[in-house]
């Protein structure tokens, strides 16, 4: 144990020097890790030999991680965006395997071969893909719910895929596969039946007892991510779909913004390992002399894949932009690839080569898709006057979902957070007036009576400044803290700057003193609740002690 101690401390250190040089190299993280699990592994100097506890890490972080991109998906968001997403995952296989398959034929490979290999391009990393869009903060834009949808379809695709060609044998009757696809098809059914009854009637009234204490939520949301994604696996789905179903089950409640925000860190450490062990499994002295055919198929994934997106999105009415920008999100191929491709080799389907060859792939994919992505903005601002043919002259369904989009936005006027007893005064006030308010506050109480009063609110922590970035900020014209605590106060005031909020911003201090730091930082208002309510009140009883003025009739005064 001692010496997996210490190969964890060399890790740790050899990431983090090795992600100080990507940074001021301007290069991405992911691909700084990967190259860490490349040198440490077997392929390189082959120091860590804590295999199966680095995997066991990567596989709690790849559920993590899966876990909070179900948390973004509600229910709203899925008849949003289902249909395009389902539409867009089963033709982009569909196309992929048969353009691919054709490539492979042209390039001397055998039918078989070549149906492997045109299969393992189909499928992308949904793993780098959800954490590129995360840091990016695009996970919730038009194109990333719509990446993330088809991701998914591709992610139960492969598992179905696998399970198929793992029981297909050279003597296999062609009824016993229509009976593994008639039992994998019902065991999804089952599944998605349970989770909408966990949804319905357990989870809401769970999460608002959990919400009590914390720490108590983050331990539960981490326990049922991994225990849903340990159900998936063996009900034979993978972890990675039991793990998206556990966070979607959670979408619908309260508290999804602020479970997601708490596992933003974990999630970060935790898939560092999985790059690292992805680095790690991938063996350089497999690749052999395949430099020409592994070029030629990375430009169709780097080129061809995102087309196919692009022309699917564009025929079903999407703008040119948005599938543009989803559809460089299968300009890769994943994990899932090379294992897939292992595993005709075990099966006797393939030869040995073909697995250096899809390696070699994903490597060049990768690595060149990681790029396309990050500076995806900038790419489409060069090319976009050539992207014409793949969007409709009225891309009618993204127009619907905007128009959608509006009619059910309460973009708030107002933001305040905190709904104690100053807050909860001020909010009805506002909401008197006619103004559009929305509350954030950390209490599950005070959450639950503002929702009774049917008060918009969210569930939140102010020093979270991943749930500000959450925060519909763009309308908003004042953001004001009802929270009397300096620190809080503070973490806002930075969440807010780092979001380019523009409006005033309004504080409440209790003395002069956190009035002077509170504008030192950028607050523009200052409330002092305890002093106004003194004045007020000594006001209002100096008025009753003072002895009555006889009035003064009209004719006698002057003027």
């Amino acid at each position: 144990m001692t010496t997996v101690y210490y190969e964890f401390a060399l890790l740790l250190l050899v990431a983090a020097v090795g992600g100080m040089i990507a940074l001021r190299l301007r290069q991405p993280l992911i691909v700084a890790f990967i190259v860490v699990g490349i040198a440490l592994g077997p392929s390189g100097l082959d120091w860590v030999t804590a295999h199966e506890e680095v995997n066991l890490l990567a596989q709690i972080g790849v559920t993590v991680l899966l876990f909070v991109v179900g948390l973004k998906l509600d229910l709203n968001m899925v008849k949003n965006v289902g249909l395009v997403a389902l539409a867009t995952g089963l033709g982009q296989l569909t196309f992929t395997i048969i353009i691919g398959f054709a490539i492979a034929l042209v390039l001397g490979m055998s039918a078989i071969t070549a149906l492997y290999v045109a299969i393992a391009l189909t499928f992308s990393s949904t793993i780098i893909i959800v954490k590129l869009l995360s840091d990016k903060r695009e996970v919730d834009t038009l194109h990333g719910r719509i990446a993330v949808g088809f991701l998914i379809v591709q992610d139960i695709a492969v598992v179905v895929a696998m399970l198929l060609l793992g029981s297909y044998q050279g003597n296999a009757a062609e009824t016993s596969l229509w009976l593994l696809g008639g039992e994998i098809i019902l065991k999804i059914a089952a599944a998605l039946a349970i989770v909408v009854l966990l949804m319905r009637y357990v989870l809401p009234r769970l999460m608002h007892l959990l919400a009590q204490s914390q720490d108590l939520l983050l331990i539960f949301a981490v326990a049922w991510g991994t225990a849903l994604a340990a159900t998936g696996e063996m009900l034979g789905f993978s972890k990675e779909v039991g793990a998206f179903l556990a966070g979607f089950s959670l979408a619908s409640t309260s508290y999804r913004e602020s479970v997601a925000s708490r596992l933003t860190g974990l999630r970060d450490f935790l898939l560092l390992f999985f790059f690292i062990d992805m680095g790690r499994n991938l063996d350089i002295g497999i690749l052999g002399a395949q430099v020409t055919d592994a070029v030629i198929l990375s430009v169709f994934v780097l080129i061809g894949n995102p087309l196919i997106v692009m022309a699917i999105m564009g025929y079903m009415g999407y703008r040119k932009r948005t599938g543009f920008l989803a559809g460089l999100t299968v300009a890769q191929i994943s994990e899932f690839s090379i294992v897939f491709t292992a595993m005709g080799i075990n099966l006797g389907h393939i030869a040995s080569p073909s697995l250096g060859l899809v390696t070699l792939v994903g490597l060049v994919t990768i690595t060149l898709s990681t790029y396309m992505i990050l500076y995806s903005h900038q790419l489409y601002g060069r090319i976009q006057p050539w992207l014409g043919l793949f969007e409709r002259k009225q891309p009618y369904r993204e127009m619907a979902v905007e128009q959608s989009a509006v009619a059910g936005e309460q973009a708030p006027e107002v933001i305040v957070f905190g709904g104690g007893r100053f807050g909860s005064r001020l909010v009805d006030r506002l909401l008197n007036g006619g103004l559009k308010v929305l509350v954030v506050d950390f209490d599950p109480e005070a959450v639950q009576s503002l929702r009774d009063k049917g008060i918009p609110v969210r569930f939140g922590d102010a020093e979270d400044m991943d749930l500000v970035a959450t925060l519909p900020l763009k309308n908003a014209q004042w953001v004001v803290s009802a929270l009397p605590e300096e620190d809080v106060n503070f973490m806002l005031l930075q969440g807010l700057r780092e979001q380019g909020f523009s409006g005033t911003v309004a504080m409440t201090a209790r003395g002069m003193e956190d009035e002077s730091l509170l504008a030192s930082r950028g607050a523009t208002r200052i409330f002092h609740p305890y002093d106004d309510a003194a004045d007020f009140a000594a006001h209002e009883i100096a008025a009753s002690l003072q002895p009555r003025q006889p009035e003064i009739p009209l004719h006698k005064r002057k003027g």
